[in-house]
C-alpha cells in the first residue's frame, strides 16, 4: 500500500529528528515544495485520434527526479525526430534544470505505441505593467514529429494549456508572447490570441503596452528563446534581428524551408517583413482572454455538434453571468482593464 505525500512527510519527521537549524530548514523546504506541487497543473487527458495529452506545470518542482528524467527523455526523443543532425542548447533542452522550474510542458503521446510525438514548453516570464508585477506566458518551443504534422497538434499544444491557465486565473486576461520566423506559427498565434502585434491584420505601430512589454522581454528574458546579446529589436515592427546566435542556431530556416500557413497573407507577411538570411524573428505579443478562449474552443469542436453547442452555452454563461459575479465579489485581485486596482479595505 502506498503512502500519501503527507504521510511520507510525517514519517520523515519521526525518523529524522531535527538537530539544529539545518534539519529544521530541510523539513520546511520539503513541506513547502510538497504544498506547491499540489497546486500545479499535472494532468493527462485523451486528445482524440489515438492521442493522449499530458500537461505538467513547473516539472522540476512537481515531479520526482525519476519522473522528471522520463519527461526530459520524451522531449529529447521528439527533438531528435525534428532535428536529427542538430541540437538545441537552451531552455528545457539545455543542461541547466532551472528553466524547468518556470515552464509548463505539454506532451502528446501516440496511444498505440506509447511514444511521444509532439511537445511544447511554455515559459513563465516576470514583467511589469502599469506599475504592478505581471506574468507573461511565452509560447516557446513547439516540436511535432514529421509523421504527425498536418493534424493540428501545434494549435492543440499552444491553445489548450493557455485556456486552462486563463480559467484558473478566474478569467483575468493573460499576456502571451511568441518568437518565430515560421509563417504557420506566426499565423496560428495571430488567429488564436487577441490583440496580437505584429500582425498583417493590424499593420499599424505597436501600442504602448506592446512596446513596453517587448522591451522588458528583450532586456530580461532573451535566454528563454535562445537569443544572444548581439541581437537587436526593431521596436516599430517588433522584429528581432540576428536572432539565431544564442543556442537556437539549429532552428534557423530559409523562407523556402519554413512551414507555410494555409492563408497566403501570413506567408507574404513573413517573406516581406523578415530577413531570413540574417536570421530575423517576429516578437508577437497578445492576450488570452475570454474572446480568444471562445474562438479557440469553437474551432476545436465541430460546429453543430453537441460539444460545440454545450461549449457555446457554457462560454455565454461564463461571459455574461459567472465571471462578472466572480470579479465583482473578489475585490482583492487586480483585473487589468476589467477593473482598476483598488485594494479591499479590511
Amino acid at each position: 500500500m502506498g503512502l500519501s505525500p503527507g504521510a511520507v512527510l510525517r514519517v520523515r519527521r519521526r525518523v529524522e529528528r531535527p538537530v539544529g537549524g539545518e534539519q529544521t530548514m530541510r523539513h520546511s523546504l520539503t513541506a513547502g515544495a510538497s504544498a506547491m506541487s499540489r497546486h500545479l497543473l499535472n494532468l493527462t487527458a485523451p486528445a482524440g485520434r489515438g492521442l493522449r495529452l499530458r500537461i505538467v506545470e513547473r516539472p522540476a518542482l512537481a515531479l520526482t527526479p525519476d519522473a522528471l528524467a522520463a519527461l526530459l527523455a520524451d522531449l529529447r526523443s521528439v527533438a531528435h525526430k525534428v532535428l536529427p543532425e542538430g541540437a538545441l542548447h537552451y531552455g528545457v533542452l539545455g543542461d541547466d534544470r532551472t528553466p524547468l522550474e518556470h515552464t509548463i510542458v505539454t506532451v502528446i503521446h501516440d496511444t498505440r505505441t506509447g511514444r511521444p510525438v509532439a511537445f511544447n514548453a511554455l515559459a513563465l516570464m516576470d514583467a511589469e505593467l502599469a506599475g504592478r508585477p505581471i506574468e507573461i506566458l511565452h509560447l516557446g518551443l513547439v516540436m511535432v514529429d514529421p509523421a504527425f504534422r498536418g493534424r493540428g497538434l501545434s494549435e492543440l499544444l499552444y491553445g489548450l494549456t493557455c485556456v486552462l491557465l486563463f480559467l484558473r486565473r478566474h478569467g483575468r486576461p493573460l499576456w502571451v508572447s511568441s518568437v518565430s520566423q515560421v509563417p504557420a506559427v506566426v499565423g496560428m498565434v495571430d488567429e488564436t490570441f487577441d490583440g496580437v502585434f505584429p500582425s498583417p491584420e493590424r499593420p499599424s505601430s505597436p501600442s504602448a503596452n506592446h512596446r513596453f512589454l517587448a522591451r522588458q522581454i528583450m532586456a530580461r528574458h532573451r535566454h528563454v528563446f535562445g537569443v544572444a546579446a548581439d541581437a537587436w529589436l526593431d521596436e516599430d515592427r517588433s522584429v528581432i534581428c540576428n536572432a539565431y546566435t544564442g543556442g537556437s542556431d539549429d532552428l534557423k530556416k530559409t523562407f523556402e524551408t519554413a512551414r507555410r500557413h494555409r492563408k497566403p497573407t501570413y506567408n507574404a507577411f513573413c517573406a516581406g517583413g523578415l530577413d531570413y538570411a540574417r536570421g530575423d524573428d517576429f516578437l508577437q505579443i497578445g492576450q488570452m482572454n475570454l474572446e480568444a478562449a471562445s474562438r479557440y474552443l469553437g474551432r476545436m469542436a465541430r460546429p453543430g455538434s453537441a460539444p460545440w453547442l454545450a461549449g457555446s452555452l457554457a462560454l455565454f454563461a461564463l461571459k455574461h453571468a459567472v465571471l462578472p459575479m466572480m470579479q465583482w465579489l473578489d475585490d482583492a485581485q487586480h483585473r487589468g482593464g476589467l477593473r482598476p486596482w483598488k485594494p479591499a479595505c479590511r
